[in-house]
């Protein structure tokens, strides 16, 4: 059933326009004026518009010309009994579909509702389309897809059990874990396994973008509501209808934002950026960060509320150093995932360089493994990977402070953050503080490598920056 608004001075021109649409099995909305019919189309948000030509105030011509302007995929109509070849020309200028003169039969204009209608759709399904295809595209970069999930430690079966058991219902789920544990990948084996796996997996990074954009980016925006928005856009909540979105690294959404995902999780609807219109839809959350939301609760940077709502169900995935008895499986996955790209005639790494590797505390997680094993590849002469072929982080200085226990009564924790930070550090001198490069040569995202520069106060001097910041 469609939405159609009829405009028209006349109430019982009105009235019948409306009796056919309504026959139809349509839903008419009716104005005996033009700016009274523009207000209603803000409000109900319209599937076609038919108006008159001459009325007082505003006429059928500054009606269609508005109307574009609040939603340009409204198909007009335009009805007269004064009709010439130069209003028609002008009708269809300010973007009327068809001009219709009167009298007309009831049946002539149910062929134009059924046309219009026909247009919309269509038009609406090639907006979808193209905003499908650009989410695709992006995703078909993604690092991880769902078949590399790699491990039979007991944490990572744990892992798989709890993955099946929240797969088959269809509550929010929130993936805690470090950066670069595969908290994607999870998200993704979640959707595949659960009813949705015919629909859409839609996947956005909070800590990407400003809170403009994101907004945006989430809720979509219709055409004019800011510099720069030439047409309507479809957000990732609406492009996700009847699938799972997935919000990574939502722990970085600001108060506002986070208002307006509490309110989409309680009642499945929203209004794009710059729209009235309410639009409803059929989504699973899947929300994932790297931060603690409880902590970011306790000091009023995360809504109490919200949080609640996106831990329905917890998951955790654990960081490689918590599964150590995985890491021969996945230098072995990595070799046979990366090898025919990176050097063919690698098929195997040898005890020693292996033996390192597995001593490693791994910071950057799997993400840093398959990272080092790519580098590895790249050095390595013969057919197995050695220690000379490695990253000189676990070849050198470097390693050995990885590798030694502290000869102090530090925490496990204390003693992971300090390794943490000497790596970072000699990462960031390597690469002369440009941050981008720290993040790749690391293997983590660049906000992580923010959030960590901070925490450790690297690249800065009693509170301020040493020297001008690098991107």
């Amino acid at each position: 059933m469609a939405r159609i608004l009829i405009i028209d001075d006349n109430e019982t021109m009105r009235e019948g326009m409306a009796a056919t649409v309504r026959r139809m099995g349509h839903e008419a909305l009716v104005a005996g004026a033009g700016a009274e019919g523009l207000a209603l189309m803000r409000k109900q948000a319209p599937d076609f518009l038919i108006t008159d030509l001459k009325m007082e105030g505003v006429d059928g011509l500054e009606v269609v010309e508005a109307a574009r302007r609040i939603d340009a995929s409204c198909p007009a109509l335009i009805v007269t009994a004064f009709g010439t070849v130069e209003t028609a020309v002008e009708a269809m200028r300010l973007g009327a579909m068809d001009f219709l003169q009167k009298p007309f039969a009831p049946e002539v204009l149910r062929l134009k509702v059924e046309r219009a209608l026909e247009m919309r759709s269509e038009k609406l399904s090639r907006q979808r389309a193209e905003a499908e295809v650009e989410v695709l595209r992006a995703d078909a970069a993604a690092a991880y897809v769902p078949s590399e999930m790699v491990g039979q430690s007991p944490l990572m079966l744990a892992l798989f059990e709890s993955i099946a058991k929240v797969a088959a219902s269809d509550v929010v789920v929130h993936i805690a874990g470090e950066s670069g544990t595969g908290k994607e990948l999870v998200a993704r084996a979640i959707h595949q396994r659960s009813r949705r796996a015919a629909g859409p997996f839609v996947k956005v990074n909070c800590g990407a973008l400003t809170d403009t954009l994101l907004e945006s980016e989430l809720f979509g925006h219709e055409k004019g509501s800011f510099t720069g928005a030439v047409k309507r856009k479809l957000g990732r909540f609406e492009l996700a209808d009847k699938g799972t979105l997935f919000l990574d690294e939502v722990g970085d959404m600001t108060p506002n934002l986070q208002l307006k995902l509490l309110r989409v999780l309680q009642e499945q609807q929203f209004e794009r950026v710059g729209g009235e219109e309410t639009v409803q839809v059929d989504v699973r959350v899947v929300s994932a960060t790297h931060r603690d939301l409880k902590v970011a609760v306790e000091e009023g940077r995360f809504r109490e509320d919200l949080f609640y709502r996106l831990h329905v169900i917890p998951c955790r995935v654990p960081a490689l150093r918590e599964r150590r008895e995985d890491i021969p499986l996945l230098v072995d996955h990595f070799i046979k995932k990366l090898g025919p790209r990176a050097n063919p005639r690698v098929r195997r790494i040898d005890e020693n360089a292996l033996a390192r590797m597995s001593a490693y505390a791994w910071p950057g997680n799997v993400r840093e493994l398959e990272n080092a094993i790519e580098q590895a590849l790249v050095f390595a002469s013969g057919e197995s990977i050695d220690l000379a072929s490695l990253p000189a982080f676990l070849r050198e200085g470097a390693s050995e402070a990885m590798l030694a226990l502290p000869s102090t009564n530090l925490s496990l924790p204390e003693i992971l953050d300090d390794l943490e930070r000497q790596l970072i550090q000699r990462a960031y001198d390597r690469t002369g503080g440009v941050k981008t490069e720290t993040a790749r040569l690391l293997g983590i995202k660049t906000s992580a490598l923010y959030y960590k520069l901070e925490k450790y106060g690297i690249g800065t001097t009693a509170g301020r920056p040493s020297g001008t910041p690098k991107a």
